[in-house]
């Protein structure tokens, strides 16, 4: 299977040098005193300098062309040499090798009892497989990044639970899960602006663990040319494995759009639509559905879709309560792939802590061909930014679930089914979707109670028939829609949820129908 592409980060590295400027462990005076102010400090510092681009410093030997995707993957980190591994310690890292792709090292280090020690590369931590490359010289390159380990299954091994690579790039996985969707510090003008803007983590401290460690704190400088920040992550695995972030950012130049805790992720093909070519495989997709926690205290649900052109959603609100990228489906039989395992990838869900204040929660998405490519990104923006050099505060906990996802208290949309049914004709441009809920609260209600759906559209579409009934086969109520689109060429934004006569009883679903492709 080919490598899984990042929201528009290979092409931005093909398009132009993104890069920094790399600051050596020993040049900064940490002293005894180091703490996310250290960092936050340096990343003010930054703000204030002119942009420094880093000069391509790896031999020539490690760079595309004349080094492939397949020599990178085929360096292995040895794990007996992982830091902490003499020490017996809970946690443990492993590194991995600058090259390929990754032609702008970062610098680690690692952080006991307030003291920095640099972490230098050293090639006989690696086992270069049947790479012919002349490591003569090396000397210390740095690295791509690191992966972070720990008994997160069973005590016997250590599973690899979180990965920092790529970027400003992490994702981490659960116990029982699998590795999904990625998670990013910072996105800079997604939409908006004159071109998407990859901040990259520069340089890492990470503190050594305790021998009774149950978390893990990582510290890191980011930085680009129009914005950088200092982070703070404590990495805590479990059955729902938690990273809470601090961040402290600086725009050193204004921005369009300022994406905070953004997610990247897959959706190919699903329930709600089919794929454009033979595939024995139902569904394909890494996440379902954007979730989302207003302030105004409704739970949304804007299930994916792989449009044929660029489609964008936002949802204004003030002191969000959480969103996140969700798997909803966790049935092995709606995707039948062996290999991806696409029903154990992650659900992650992030919550802010403190006000965020007002902004929006945008979902962007885009099309693909294939899987490898992540064509959806969910983030939140401020409704406003401080000026230049001024600190913007934001802190939140992501929640990476393979079990138990964050649901609404009420009742949630279990599927959207699309398509004309039981209609023997169409009406005009007419569109049918099948929508089930379950929940605690459906299931609570005496069966004589009277639910209905409420369902609205936008001016370019016609509501003409809901129904809503029991689901005698799985639990839950079924709601039926169909509406008729009155110009094919233009999106339609729908919404639908289930009341009583007194009480709203669901989350509401909130679809964009994609334009027609011409």
């Amino acid at each position: 299977m080919r490598p899984r592409v990042l929201l528009g980060y290979w092409k931005a590295l093909r398009l132009w040098a993104l890069g920094t400027w790399l600051l050596a462990a020993h040049s900064l005076a940490f002293g005894q005193g180091f703490s996310f102010d250290t960092v936050a400090e340096a990343a003010h510092r930054l703000a204030q300098s002119p942009y420094r681009p880093p000069a391509r410093s790896l031999p020539a030997a490690l760079l595309k062309p004349q080094f492939t995707y397949d020599q990178h993957r085929d360096i292995r980190f040895r794990p007996d040499r992982a830091l902490w591994r003499a020490q017996g310690l809970p946690f443990e890292m492993m590194f991995f090798h600058p090259g390929w792709l990754f032609e702008f090292p970062v610098t680690i280090n690692e952080v006991e009892a307030g003291k920095v020690r640099h972490v230098a590369f050293d090639t006989r931590d690696f086992d270069y497989g049947k790479n012919g490359v002349n490591r003569q010289g090396f000397g210390d390159l740095g690295f791509a990044g690191f992966r972070v380990h720990y008994p997160l299954n069973n005590n016997a091994y250590k599973d690899e639970v979180a990965v920092f690579l790529g970027a400003s790039y992490f994702r981490a996985v659960a116990r029982g899960g699998r590795y999904g969707l990625s998670a990013r510090a910072l996105a800079v003008d997604t939409v908006g602006g004159k071109g998407e803007e990859f901040p990259r983590f520069v340089e890492f401290w990470v503190e050594r663990p305790s021998a009774n460690a149950k978390s893990l704190t990582i510290h890191a400088l980011l930085d680009s040319p129009r914005v950088s920040g200092a982070y703070r992550f404590v990495v805590t695995p479990g059955d729902s494995t938690t990273i809470e972030v601090q961040s402290r950012i600086f725009l050193r130049e204004p921005v369009a759009t300022l994406g905070i805790a953004p997610l990247t992720s897959m959706f190919f093909s699903g329930e709600n639509q089919a794929p454009d070519q033979d595939d024995f495989r139902p569904e394909v997709h890494d996440s379902d559905g954007l979730a989302l926690h207003t302030g105004e205290h409704e739970w949304i649900w804007r299930p994916l879709v792989n449009p044929p052109s660029l489609m964008v959603s936002s949802f204004a609100t003030t002191n969000p309560r959480g969103f996140g990228l969700m798997q909803r489906d966790r049935k092995f039989a709606h995707y039948e792939d062996l290999e991806a395992r696409y029903e154990l990838r992650p659900s992650t869900w992030i919550e802010p802590l403190g006000d965020w204040g007002a902004g929006r929660v945008e979902l962007v998405q885009f099309p693909i061909q294939d899987e490898t490519d992540d064509n959806a990104v969910a983030y939140w923006v401020p409704a406003k930014l401080p000026p230049p050099g001024q600190p913007l505060d934001l802190s939140y906990r992501m929640s990476w679930q393979s079990k138990n996802d964050r649901m609404p208290p009420q009742a949630w949309v279990v599927q959207s089914r699309r398509g004309h049914g039981y209609t023997r004709t169409k009406v005009g441009d007419e569109v049918q979707y099948v929508l089930d809920f379950d929940g605690p609260a459906l299931r609570a209600l005496d069966p004589q109670t009277v639910v209905t759906a409420v369902v609205t559209a936008d001016h370019n579409a016609e509501v003409l028939y809901t129904n809503v009934q029991p689901n005698d086969a799985a639990a839950g109520l079924r709601a039926t829609l169909r509406f008729k689109r009155i110009d094919a060429a233009k999106p339609v934004e729908l919404r639908a949820f289930l009341k009583t006569s007194n009480e709203t009883v669901s989350e509401t679903w909130s679809y964009l129908l994609p334009a027609r492709a011409k």
